[in-house]
This record gives structure tokens, sequence and C-alpha cells, in this order.
């Protein structure tokens, strides 16, 4: 199963054997290093950790929890894993995992985009624009007179973006493994330098 972390870099776009233009997302993955495998009978579930970058200024914890490592990972992400017996502590794993043409779940955090109205936050239609009428963009009734609350969930104006973002069967395009760079089709969520998680399918 593929399990790594990338950073994202940003889009640009590449010719297949058709001369067609193919949007991409550049997603750099350095090298990862498991740093953990919890086992069944340890933990209950089978899992590794993986671990990228390098952390400037390390917690004692974090240094802790990597004191077998030669250094300690800047992001650390767990995995679910059907064998855990396949990994072991300071394995490193890098790009030549995946293949293209793989199909692989993209995990990452979309843009934040600050306090929105329901217009641009839920897509609501914009109120008529004239006859009297001074209801443009607000969100209307919220709620009648019983039971006299607004309920959880109820679309309102709030605070749009940065939430987890899953995208499922991605496929990858290409891979340059002297840059660590592996190329998946489409937009991938976040700005450029977002750590993106890549599962496989």
């Amino acid at each position: 199963m593929i399990t790594l972390l990338a950073t994202k870099i940003g889009m640009t776009r590449v010719f297949d054997e058709m001369g067609r233009s193919v949007p991409v997302t550049a997603l750099k993955a350095e090298p990862c290093v498991v740093t953990q495998r919890k086992t069944e009978e340890s933990d209950g579930y089978s899992a590794i950790q993986l671990g990228t970058g390098s952390a400037k200024h390390p917690s004692k914890p974090e240094a802790g929890h990597t004191q077998k490592l030669d250094t300690t990972p800047q992001f650390i992400r767990e995995f679910r894993v059907a064998n855990d017996s396949e990994y072991t502590v300071g394995q490193m794993i890098d790009c030549t995992s995946v293949q293209t043409g793989d199909l692989v779940k993209l995990i990452g955090t979309s843009k934040g985009k600050g306090f929105a109205g329901v217009i641009k936050r839920h897509n609501f239609h914009r109120g008529p624009q004239t006859h009297g009428s001074d209801h443009h963009r607000a969100p209307g009734s919220i709620g009648s007179m019983f039971p006299q609350h607004v309920f959880r969930g109820k679309k309102m104006p709030g605070r749009m973006g940065n939430e987890q973002v899953s995208i499922r069967r991605v496929k990858v395009v290409d891979i340059i493994p002297d840059q660590n760079l592996i190329l998946v089709k489409g937009p991938v969520p976040g700005s450029p330098g977002t750590l993106i998680e890549i599962v496989g399918m």
C-alpha cells in the first residue's frame, strides 16, 4: 500500500502521447522516514508513522519520540496499514513507491477564505434587486417560531475553508525521481507549501 508525505509545489501542464494538454499539480515528495510502528498486540491496530522534513527547534517530547533517528522530522502523520511487518523504524520511503498510472487518494488542508456570507460559502441565490427589496444578500429565515432555537448545522455565514479535504482516485501522470517530484492530474487542495498525504487506493 502506498503511504507518502509530500509538499504541494504548484500547477503546470504536460502533454500526453496524443499531444493533449493535461493539467497537473507538482508534489515534492522528499524521502519519508518511518518513525514508529503500531501493532495489533501493543496498540490494538496496525499502523505506521511517517515523518518528513527536519524540525529546526523540536520540543523535548518530539526529540524523545525520534531519538533513534538521526533527525527529528518537521511533520509526522499516521497511516493505517494492513501489514505493519513490511515496515521497520528508520526505513526510508521515497517517490519511487508510486508508479505512473496509479490511482491515489490525496488529503490536504484547503485554503482559508476567512469569514464569508451564505452566497459565497453555501452558493445561496441573491434576493430581488428591485421593487423596494432590502433583502439582497441576507440568508433569510433561519427557523420558525417553534422550537425557539436554531438547529445545529444550519447553513449560515461563518469561517470558510481551512478544512481537511480528501480527493479520491487521482491519477499519477508522471514521476521525476531525481527531483523527488510526483505529477498528479488536476488540482490539489491548499496553497503552495501545503502538506499533502498520499494514500494508495
